[in-house]
């Protein structure tokens, strides 16, 4: 009996793993391939559905190409603020030049006459000041964010910069000298007493000062006092007498420049005082002191002269006319005490000098006088980048021509120069006449 139960119990166990095995075999077969089949068309239509959004998003992108780029530059501005605006403008124009058709635009034929001036233009193009007929992408507002970058919170003042006004305005001591004029004999009698608290200009801490004196604008006649041997406050009590008629006192200046004394080298120059108005500074009829200020200088200021010229443009016609009408007081550059000056105008674009024209020489003076006409071709677009270069040349017949003194007028001109090109540009077609001094090259 025992026998027979168990061999019951082994046939039923295996008839179970017939049974098993068979489950496993069909689930294998049937099952599993029904079941992948499924799931990859599954993922056919997820991939089809993808690939659509993706054309759909690129669609979307080619149509909002540019918006999304200045959305991005935008983000760009407000963390790097080191980008300016015109970079950020050329990008845009740059931008939706790529995503529209490109228009074919005529351009107004110009004057026969520019053509000329525009051939020796720099080849540039300003994108910036193109106009497309949009309006320039809205600048979002500064956001007061963890991380965000404000750049006026990094502008300091340099400390060691000193203002160049301030610089200029150096005094190094003071002079204390006397005026007085004869009338009888015509004589302006110049005594210089003494000089206080001069800068130390030699290693030991002292200086050798020393005066030289000039009645401008004559140069050719000057004095000077003696040398003081190691002293900062000097005692010169000198006196120098200068011919010179009472109806020229109120044009004359009296101009004095310190010196330092070098036994083996050049003379350092400490500084200068300059009296413009001899009748202000004292009362010429009697004796009188005065104390002035030396103003700190490392060359002797030289007065060159002044010129007269006027300025008038046409917007219509675009010319510049520049009429050169006198000069008076120019340096003298012969030997004889005069020069032969004439008026060279250059014609500048960008620091490069695109034509020159010059008036006539007049012989053997020191004021000129022209009145003549020098006209340049210049469009209306091209004005603010040109300016004149004038300059007063002394004519020699053996060798070259000396430069006497220039002035210069433009928008990107200095003080008088640039305040006599904005009067004309605002007053057209009307002559706008100054005096400039002549500075040196």
């Amino acid at each position: 009996e025992l026998s027979v139960s168990l061999l019951a119990v082994i046939v039923i166990v295996c008839g179970l793993a017939l049974v098993a095995v068979f489950l496993f075999l069909f689930w294998k077969l049937c099952w599993v391939p029904w079941r992948n089949k499924a799931l990859s068309s599954n993922l056919a239509v997820l991939q089809s559905e993808a690939d659509c959004n993706k054309e759909n998003m690129a669609d979307k992108l080619k149509d909002t190409g540019a918006i999304s780029f200045l959305e991005a530059a935008v983000k760009i501005s407000h963390t790097s603020p080191d980008i300016p605006a015109e970079v950020q403008m050329s990008m845009k124009d740059h931008i939706m030049r790529r995503t529209r058709m490109q228009r074919q635009t005529t351009e107004p034929a110009s004057s026969t006459r520019h053509i000329s001036f525009k051939r020796h233009l720099p080849r540039q193009m300003h994108v910036s000041s193109v106009d497309y007929g949009m309006d320039p992408p809205a600048v979002a507002e500064q956001l007061t964010s963890i991380g965000r970058i404000k750049p006026e919170l990094y502008k300091q003042k340099s400390v060691d910069s000193e203002d160049p006004k301030k610089e200029a305005a150096k005094t190094c001591g003071k002079i204390n000298l006397t005026l007085k004029y004869d009338y009888e004999n015509e004589t302006l009698t110049v005594r210089i007493l003494r000089a206080f608290d001069l800068p130390a200009k030699d290693f030991c801490g002292s200086s050798d000062p020393y005066v030289k004196i000039y009645l401008l604008p004559d140069r050719k006649r000057k004095f000077q006092t003696r040398v003081h041997r190691k002293t900062l406050n000097p005692t010169f009590d000198e006196s120098f007498h200068f011919p010179v008629p009472y109806e020229e006192l109120a044009s004359r200046k009296l101009h004095l420049s310190v010196f330092d004394f070098d036994r083996f080298s050049r003379h350092d120059m400490i500084g200068e005082v300059i009296l413009e108005n001899l009748f202000e500074a004292s009362d010429l009829s009697r004796e009188t002191s005065v104390w002035k200020d030396i103003q700190y200088a490392t060359t002797e200021s030289v007065d060159l002269g002044e010129i007269m010229f006027s300025l008038c443009y046409l917007p219509t016609a675009g010319r510049l006319t520049l009429t050169v009408i006198k000069c008076r007081n120019l340096k003298a550059m012969d030997i004889t005490g005069y020069s032969d000056p004439y008026v060279k105008v250059s014609l500048l674009c960008d620091g490069r000098r695109l034509k020159k024209k010059k008036t006539t020489i007049k012989k053997n003076t020191l004021n000129p006088t022209y009145n003549e006409a020098i006209i340049f071709d210049i469009p209306p677009e091209n004005m603010d980048q040109v300016s004149l270069l004038i300059s007063v040349m002394d004519y020699d017949r053996v060798g070259h021509n000396e430069i006497i003194g220039v002035c210069r007028v433009g928008v990107n001109a200095e003080g008088l120069g640039r305040d006599h090109w904005n009067e004309m540009l605002a007053y057209p077609r009307k002559p706008i006449a100054h005096w400039h001094p002549l500075v040196e090259v």
